[in-house]
């Protein structure tokens, strides 16, 4: 079976590298990077860290707005898929590389099987909620991460192609978290100490487009009083140059890091405070309690227990959260048994596309 792979944002090599690992052994594939992450520390250093293939085809689309980004993908997908004439498409999570690989493969009638489907905010405005439902709307294979993902997909009549299959991060985060312990200097390089220190992450554009929300965020960080450790993403550091906010000690910038030593660096935190997705579940797989700075989560089973707290972007809310106390035993096993990768390649072998 020939596999064509959509990737272009670094989670989705995080991903890819678990379920190419498993599917290279019996099929082909096809691996294409959008290029929508085309820094090297946020895209090169994942292909070297994790092994992950080096790409067949770098499409090289860049930066942009959603409406041009999402446009020249699908364009340069299209293309890349008549070419190669693969069997199946397999897109990752709720980008516009997501979005872009699934109306490509859709409209070439060829079988998509959606990595991370039945994710729900329920925030219609938040583009990767647009992004995630529509690929479910039009994919053969539903990969659904959790009982919770199944079941959304099922109050929206979605049923058929739907395999609960754990969570292709947790694959990912068992075979690289002993390496990471292993070879990454990290802390060593940034005098910490295990559990002396905040992890803080902020990148969604809810957060970095509005400059009283990043200004309450930053703030709230300093307030912390204790070393705060800030890896900066691009989108984050150019929001910052464009206002009068001021980042301090204790809250200390880093350029973005690679996956073993981000995955150091959560592993060692007392607390993680991020509105990323992929991040929240790595602080709760890690059991290092978490505080989501947003509203809502789709990884709604991360707040069982408290290990994950809702904050938005208040000051006080988040202050609170980040001073409670760690929750008592380990976060509870909700997102699989870390094989999700060979019962996604199962699905693609034994099932026939339902919309094919």
């Amino acid at each position: 079976m020939k596999v064509l792979t959509v990737v272009g944002a670094r989670p989705q090599f995080i991903k890819a590298a678990a379920f190419s690992r498993v599917l290279r052994q019996r099929h082909e594939e096809v691996l294409v990077h959008t290029g929508q992450h085309y820094d090297v520390q946020m895209s090169d250093v994942f292909f070297e860290e994790l092994g992950l293939p080096r790409p067949d085809h770098h499409l090289g689309v860049g930066s942009g707005s959603h409406g041009a980004q999402t446009g020249e993908m699908l364009a340069r997908l299209e293309a890349t898929m008549q070419r190669e004439r693969p069997e199946r498409v397999v897109i990752y999570g709720d980008t516009n590389s997501t979005l872009a690989g699934a109306l490509a493969a859709a409209k070439l009638a060829i079988p998509i099987a959606h990595v991370e489907a039945g994710l729900r905010s329920y925030v219609r405005d938040m583009p990767e909620e647009i992004n995630r439902v529509v690929a479910d709307r039009v994919s053969s294979y539903l990969f659904a991460p959790t009982q919770t993902a199944v079941d959304n997909l099922a109050r929206e009549g979605i049923t058929e192609g739907v395999t609960l299959t754990g969570d292709i991060m947790y694959d990912a985060l068992l075979q690289h978290g002993p390496i990471a312990a292993e070879k990454s200097d990290i802390l060593k390089e940034l005098a910490l100490h295990p559990g002396g220190y905040v992890l803080a992450t902020v990148h969604r554009a809810a957060n970095t487009d509005d400059p009283a929300r990043l200004g309450d965020i930053v703030d709230a960080l300093s307030l912390l009083h204790e070393p705060v450790v800030l890896p900066l993403h691009p989108r984050t550091k150019a929001a910052l140059l464009g206002t009068d906010i001021e980042v301090e000690p204790p809250v200390r910038i880093i350029d973005p890091v690679g996956y073993l030593d981000m995955l150091a660096l959560e592993g060692s935190a007392r607390m993680v405070l991020t509105d990323s997705g992929g991040v929240q579940k790595e602080a709760y797989l890690l059991g290092v309690p978490c505080v989501t700075l947003r509203e809502e989560t789709e990884w709604v089973e991360t707040l069982e227990g408290g290990w994950n707290v809702l904050a938005g972007a208040d000051a006080e809310r988040i202050l609170a959260a980040a001073k409670r106390g760690r929750p008592d035993g380990a976060p509870p096993p909700v997102f699989g048994d870390g094989h999700a990768a060979e019962r996604m390649v199962q699905a693609l072998e034994t099932h026939h596309p339902p919309h094919g």
